[in-house]
């Protein structure tokens, strides 16, 4: 059987020739399994953001491949790889459309990636199935489905931007520090949110976080990201068993104690 996602000798270079020339990615590699949910750590810079973007096509990479479920999706444009992902950024505002009601936000959502038509209106059967599952985020969001988004706080966005990306069962779901913008209490619901959606729906995800108390506790498999590479991957009884200062351990051997100025010091 196959991998969810493989990367191979992933590259990335910014502002190539200029005074700001930035190595991002060099040299990934990388294998998911199916329904393997893995959080990514590593400092300011570290390529983890960078891996998530080249993942979606937000820009080309310099060379190396990226396969979904065995399909090579390298040199597809981003809006043909949309069919395959469900993302969330860390800023609540992205991913929905504040001046639409939920359930038109989540209709839009239904029906990605099929071909357009003259058919808009919300049929019963799915106004049923939306108000189902706002009724599982436990937010009081199944009694307010014509409210517009935007008049919605950043946690309930974010959770309904969740259940969007995740309504037609993508292939891989990026969750880039979606939990960042939120006060703590909001991104701990958040997170159990995230959770439930990835179980419930048996996804393959990755998500990008500061916080490494965060980063033990979800997943399956945690990998950190230093200059652009992979330096550390564990997963499954020895990822239960990580406390926060053996990932800090592992951060000091690889950047030589650089650590101390990090916001992720600031996220223990």
């Amino acid at each position: 059987m196959g991998y969810m996602l493989e990367i191979q000798d992933l590259h990335k270079t910014f502002n190539i020739g200029t005074i700001n020339e930035k190595v991002a990615l060099d040299g990934v590699n990388l294998q998911l399994n199916e329904g393997d949910f893995v959080t990514i750590i590593g400092g300011n810079g570290a390529g983890k953001s960078t891996t998530l973007n080249a993942i979606a096509g937000t820009w080309p990479v310099d060379r190396g491949k990226i396969l979904i479920d065995g399909k090579d999706i390298t040199r597809l444009s981003e809006h043909k790889r949309a069919a395959y992902l469900g993302r969330v950024f860390q800023d609540p505002m992205i991913g929905t459309a504040a001046t639409m009601g939920i359930e038109e936000n989540m209709a839009i959502a239904a029906r990605r990636g099929e071909r357009r038509s003259l058919r808009w209106g919300i049929s019963k059967a799915q106004r049923e199935a939306f108000r189902k599952k706002l009724a599982e985020l436990n937010l009081g969001l199944e009694d307010r489905m014509g409210s517009k988004v935007g008049l919605l706080s950043g946690g309930q966005r974010q959770a309904i931007t969740l259940l969007m990306a995740a309504l037609k069962k993508p292939k891989l779901l990026l969750l880039d520090e979606h939990t960042a913008a939120l006060d703590p209490k909001t991104a701990a619901k958040v997170l159990e949110i995230s959770d439930k959606i990835i179980a419930e729906n048996g996804l393959t995800a990755m998500m990008v976080t500061h916080n490494m108390k965060d980063a033990i506790a979800h997943g399956n498999r945690l990998i950190m990201m230093h200059e652009g590479r992979v330096i550390y991957d564990v997963s499954g009884e020895e990822k239960k068993k990580l406390h926060v200062s053996d990932l800090l351990a592992k951060f000091e051997e690889a950047s030589g104690g650089e650590f101390a100025n990090d916001r992720m010091m600031l996220a223990k």
